[in-house]
């Protein structure tokens, strides 16, 4: 057997396999002979099938089976051997050759490689991201303060609607004409005030009794939200998303939560028994509620930025060209124009795992399977705890994280993150970080 390469550029190179009978005959005989122990085939006692016989039936499926076999096992083989990094795995490079498959054939089989760019990344404290300090405005504020309140306050049934409030309301689909649809969408629900979005519609529901009659326009309310639609009438989305009717909304009921007292009674609710005494200190601890939550989207943004910063800081080139054969080979689907479309981004992310990669490897950071464990073992527990108050207990916790980590794809998502999470500390301590205190508005403008 002969193997070469022939590098046609940095990034590119095709590889040469010659096999001769020598080379694959030992293998089918093999595979022929297992086959014979393991046939059953009417005439013969199991086990006892001529190999022969397998091969003039079978033989020339058991060669091309065996061939690829060797194939796969030569190329993987010297691509470690040559320690060569490639990107994407070898496309068969097609050819006019024909074979006649009888034992005897030598054959020749090329394939393209995508090779990794060989590139320097240097990080130093001329490199500059900006690090937001997010504060709470006072509008976010007092509606996180109203919301807290609600949370614990009492249900109220006022004679007029007012913004804020729930209608308890029954729905009947209209016809064109505005007569009621036979046959038609109808459902009993609650209607939130704060969640219809266009302001006329809104309006329109503010100051109605019971037993009052509107006509709604529900994908105007709803900025044609399919999902919040198909929710409040109990249908599928795609039933939602198409709906053109009007609805006949009649009020059943009007339901105002009012807000808790600021009392001791409600303080020790929220935070313990007197751990807090006054108003001030109440508005404290939400603000620093607030601003923790805040400090993960500066986080995010930073972590994203840094991103940014490396993926645009390394000049190097992609074999563009073979990657997106290879991503058309890989995925029968794929569409030209989504090829088009989606191929920057792959690219964007392709660089950013090279960059990765190097960055480990140059600076020796280590990824232990005990910060794999911990990662894993918090976001179950993250995951526990939106279905159930009571969180489970260390011994039941790890049990679970034990069992979660067993399944290959599930940790090696976790291991990537954790390996994403080292590198970007590793740039963060490198980089010069201007920190930048900016309101929740401003953030979130910044974030558009």
């Amino acid at each position: 057997m002969n193997i070469s390469q022939e590098k046609i550029d940095n990034l590119n190179a095709v590889v040469k396999i010659n096999i001769k009978p020598e080379d694959y005959q030992p293998r089918v005989e093999k595979a022929i002979r297992d086959h014979a122990k393991k046939a059953k085939i009417p005439g013969f006692r199991p086990g006892m099938v001529p190999a022969s016989h397998i091969k003039r039936m079978y033989g020339k499926s058991i060669l091309v089976d065996e061939v690829n076999n060797l194939l796969s096992d030569t190329l993987n083989n010297y691509i470690n051997e040559q320690q060569l990094e490639v990107l994407g795995q070898p496309l068969p490079k097609a050819d006019d050759k024909e074979y006649n498959w009888d034992f005897a054939d030598d054959f020749e089989f090329n394939y393209e490689l995508g090779l990794a760019p060989a590139f320097d990344i240097d990080f130093s404290s001329k490199d500059k991201v900006t690090q937001y300090v997010i504060k709470a405005d006072e509008e976010t504020l007092a509606a996180r303060i109203t919301n807290i309140r609600k949370s614990y306050g009492k249900m109220t049934n006022p004679d007029v609607s007012a913004d804020g409030d729930v209608l308890y309301a029954e729905l009947v689909q209209l016809s064109p004409d505005g007569s009621v649809f036979e046959d038609g969408i109808s459902n009993t629900t609650s209607v939130r005030l704060d969640q219809v979005q266009d302001a006329k519609v809104k309006k329109s529901l503010i100051g109605l009794k019971k037993d009052d009659v509107v006509t709604l326009d529900i994908q105007k309310a709803y900025n044609n939200d399919a999902a919040r639609i198909a929710a409040i009438l109990k249908i599928d989305e795609e039933t939602a998303a198409e709906l053109k009717s009007n609805f006949r909304l009649t009020v059943k009921n009007v339901n105002r939560l009012e807000e808790s007292d600021l009392n001791q009674e409600f303080f020790d609710k929220l935070f313990g028994e007197g751990k807090v005494t006054t108003e001030e200190g109440f508005r404290d601890e939400i603000t620093k509620e607030v601003e923790a939550m805040y400090a993960q989207d500066s986080e995010r943004k930073l972590q994203n930025d840094l991103y940014k910063l490396a993926v645009d800081k390394a000049k190097f080139e992609l074999p563009d060209e073979f990657l997106k054969r290879w991503l058309k080979a890989t995925n029968e689907k794929l569409t030209d124009e989504e090829l088009t479309g989606g191929y920057n981004d792959f690219a964007q992310n392709l660089k950013w795992t090279l960059i990765e990669n190097k960055v480990i490897k140059d600076n020796q950071i280590e990824i232990k399977y005990e910060e794999v464990f911990q990662a894993a073992k918090a976001r179950l527990d993250a995951q526990f705890r939106m279905y159930s108050p009571q969180p489970l207990s260390e011994e039941q916790l790890a049990q679970y994280t034990v069992q979660y980590l067993q399944n290959k794809e599930e940790a090696n998502k976790i291991f990537e993150e954790v390996k994403a999470l080292k590198v970007l500390d590793h740039l963060k301590s490198i980089v010069t970080l201007d920190q930048k205190e900016v309101t929740s508005k401003k953030f979130a403008e910044l974030e558009k």
